[in-house]
């Protein structure tokens, strides 16, 4: 390259490429800048020397930030291959000063570009498509990626690194063509440009190299051009810092291909990182050949049956299609082409992957689910271990050392009674509420009411814990506090979802997260005054009534604050069941948030200000309610009788079975829901039993609208344990006079509804023989012998 006597280089790149990444290097090389600027977070400026230590790429600055109103993280890739990262080694390798210029990620024109969980390298390619799809359909290709791999990557021997940038330039000038950028991209372009400016009024002779995703450059070309070194301040520009108040900060983690594979979800400017990885090692002609080597293992090694037959008609395809497409070498598409049309003889119902954007989809081909995994590769960062690491890190490093956690191999069976077992059981909860791996818990109490005093973990994979610990690192420096800072933010974040508030507070519980239960419970007590969802507002009433009466192991019984939510939210169930209107069906959470109201009274009175008389007066009006659903009205009908008043359920059954059968089921589902040991153990104001009473009813039913009512029949004995429906079993056999296993009656060896429609169908066919003379003839008697 000859020499330059512009004062600044701008090199626009594509992020994660090979090709950009060569250039970058060629360019440092022949120029000898004396500063290169690469597109990164400036606030990891002070930190060059710990992000330029000996890791194994891909690694990745993990940056967060969080304040009252706003959470943000981020995450800025390298790998061996991206151009920013050969920016810094060889500008560093080259004696030049090296330095990120863009934005912090915490700060609002970067956090606020995509989603919380943005990349700083994400492609800007959605702010440029039409003329990007303009060049797909000009070039004939499908996508942007086949476009880039034709024009840059996959490109003739020899190519001079001249004619390389200047095709580059015109992409980018292309693309962004006359487009206004966003004003979170006019901020980072003015501060970047601010960079440029400085660089400049410091370089004397020697150039500055300004390495930046192409979307940026043009712009920055001409900020640079406009104000010129005479404008450039007298310092470097100030690096913002987080407000009074906010936590954030940057660390560096591990990353794996799989995290930087657009397949895989990551918005990277590359997909396919293992293809890329020997494009960059070994060059087009051997990445192709590497591919379809890789394919080939991974295949044969899930079992999937591959020729030698296939394989060379593959290879021949995918040479046929490169010197159609006037491609020098084999590109990636090229090769996964090949492959698909020789290997996949079914018919495809989507199109390839390769050919779109973002991840695969359920139901996607096998073969070519194989196909980008072996694109994609399994390689796996890790830090130098001169990396300086968040204290979580080493937080967690010591607790599980001190509770025997560490080297866990076989699984651990915890007793939450004691104090070691809760100890430990605390710590692997708020690991999971973290993410990190390592454990799994696969028993242990599922509720506060479920009386389970012990928990099993078992150890798993740990791939990925590191990466884990430093980015649970943005909350906290310490595991307990991390996690209770972490189910803060979903409490807010789960604004009025009572069902998400409910598990929070289980898991609060769990972690031992002391004083975020008690702004878990302050929230709680609020939202379910205001709750219009009597389905969600029977959980967590449930939830806390169990938590209220039965944990001592967690150290929240007879709690006040618990208290409160309870007394709230049983008030709440009986206001919003009375104005409950609805059709047919049984909504079965409905009928556990009055059976959740139901405990509430036996066990914990003095918390409602609804007592027994006015609920049993509530239930009167909500169970002669023709607008009420039925498995509501039977609900209520139930708690009265749970309350020992109980009405007299003869004229309300013959009146549901007239209606409609399967209304009658739904009736039953609400009585067994709330009052299934009254119903089994007790009997109707007439004397009798309530199942005799709808035995009597269901077997006066005619056979079509037995079979409609079955369903909904089956779904309301399902509330009897299997014990209390053998008694019901032998009961109903007792009142036929019938001698039988009522054991095996229940244990049919097909489902009893399609015995039961079975039986209907023979039905109709015999009616229907008869009908037309169709009917077997009966037998002849048989004669009687003679002597």
């Amino acid at each position: 390259m000859p020499a330059t006597t512009a004062p600044a280089v701008f090199l626009g790149v594509r992020h994660h490429s090979p090709a950009c990444a060569r250039l970058v290097a060629d360019t440092i090389r022949t120029l000898r800048p004396a500063w290169v600027l690469v597109e990164g977070p400036a606030d990891m400026n002070d930190r060059m020397d710990e992000l330029l230590l000996g890791h194994t790429l891909p690694v990745a600055v993990f940056s967060h930030y969080r304040d009252d109103r706003r959470v943000a993280t981020s995450w800025t890739p390298l790998c061996d291959y991206s151009p920013e990262w050969i920016a810094l080694r060889e500008g560093r390798a080259a004696g030049a000063e090296v330095r990120f210029i863009d934005l912090p990620a915490w700060h609002p024109a970067v956090a606020g570009r995509t989603d919380r969980y943005a990349n700083r390298y994400a492609d800007a390619e959605a702010r440029y498509a039409e003329a990007t799809h303009r060049l797909c359909e000009h070039f004939a290709v499908d996508s942007v990626d086949a476009l880039w791999d034709g024009l840059f990557e996959v490109t003739g021997p020899g190519t001079d690194p001249q004619e390389l940038r200047a095709r580059l330039d015109a992409y980018f000038e292309l693309v962004r063509g006359d487009a206004e950028a966003d004003p979170a991209d006019r901020a980072r372009e003015e501060y970047m440009a601010a960079w440029v400016r400085a660089a400049l009024a410091r370089t004397g002779d020697r150039p500055v190299l300004v390495v930046t995703g192409g979307f940026h450059q043009p712009a920055l070309r001409a900020l640079s051009a406009r104000h010129g070194a005479a404008a450039a301040p007298a310092g470097w520009p100030a690096v913002p810092e987080p407000p009074d108040g906010a936590l954030g900060g940057s660390f560096l983690v591990p990353y794996s291909f799989r995290q930087l594979d657009a397949f895989a979800g990551y918005q990277s400017g590359m997909p396919s990182p293992g293809y890329y990885q020997r494009l960059w090692e070994t060059g087009p002609p051997a990445a192709g050949q590497g591919l379809l080597r890789a394919v080939t293992e991974r295949l044969r090694t899930r079992g999937i049956p591959l020729s030698t037959a296939g394989l060379i008609a593959a290879r021949s395809l995918s040479q046929g299609l490169a010197q159609l497409r006037g491609h020098p070498y084999e590109t990636r598409v090229d090769v996964l082409d090949g492959l698909a049309g020789a290997l996949i003889t079914d018919d495809l119902d989507r199109p390839l992957p390769w050919t779109t954007r973002g991840t695969l989809g359920a139901g996607t081909h096998p073969v070519v689910v194989e196909m980008v995994a072996a694109c994609t590769g399994e390689a796996v960062g890790r830090l130098h271990p001169d990396t300086p690491l968040p204290p979580l890190v080493h937080d967690v490093a010591g607790r599980l050392a001190r509770l025997a956690l560490a080297d866990v191999t076989a699984p651990v069976t915890l007793d939450l009674t004691k104090e070691r077992g809760l100890a430990r059981s605390r710590t692997l909860h708020r690991l999971r509420v973290l993410g990190v791996p390592g454990f799994t818990r696969v028993s242990g109490p599922a509720h506060g009411a479920d009386p389970v005093f012990t928990e099993v973990w078992e150890p798993g994979p740990v791939a990925g814990r590191e990466a884990a610990l430093i980015e649970a690192g943005a909350y906290g420096a310490r595991l307990d506090e991390a996690a209770a800072a972490l189910l803060g933010e979903r409490t807010h974040a789960a604004g009025p979802e009572l069902g998400a508030l409910a598990g929070l507070l289980f898991d609060a519980v769990l972690c031992g997260a002391g004083p975020l239960c008690a702004d878990l419970l302050t929230a709680l007590a609020v939202r379910v005054g205001q709750a219009g969802d009597l389905g969600r507002l029977g959980e967590v009433l449930s939830a806390a009534l169990g938590l209220w009466r039965h944990d001592r192991v967690f150290g929240v019984a007879r709690d006040g604050l618990l208290g409160r939510v309870v007394g709230s939210a049983a008030d709440r169930v009986f206001w919003l069941a009375e104005g409950l209107h609805g059709g047919p069906g049984a909504d079965l959470a409905v009928v556990r948030a009055l059976a959740a109201a139901r405990d509430a009274l036996r066990h914990a009175p003095a918390l409602l200000s609804v007592g027994p008389e006015a609920a049993a007066e509530a239930a009167a009006r909500i169970s002669r309610d023709p607008r009420a659903p039925a498995a509501l009205r039977g609900a209520a009908f139930g708690l009265r009788w749970a309350l020992g008043v109980p009405d007299d359920p003869g004229p309300v059954v013959q009146a549901l079975a007239a209606a409609a059968v399967d209304t009658l089921g739904d009736w039953l589902t609400g009585l067994f829901a709330v009052a299934r040991e009254e119903v089994a153990h007790g009997t109707t104001t007439g004397g009798g039993s309530l199942i005799d009473l709808v035995d009597g009813v269901v077997s006066a039913l005619p056979e079509g609208d037995f079979l409609v009512g079955l369903p909904a029949l089956r779904q309301a004995f399902a509330f009897f344990p299997p014990r209390e429906r053998e008694r019901i079993a032998e009961r109903l056999l007792h009142r036929r006079r019938l001698r039988g296993s009522a054991r095996s009656l229940l244990r049919t060896p097909a489902d009893p509804l399609l015995l039961a429609r079975a039986r209907a169908l023979e039905e109709n066919v015999t009616r229907l023989l008869d009908r037309h003379g169709l009917a077997a003839p009966a037998p002849a008697p048989r004669p009687e012998a003679t002597g």
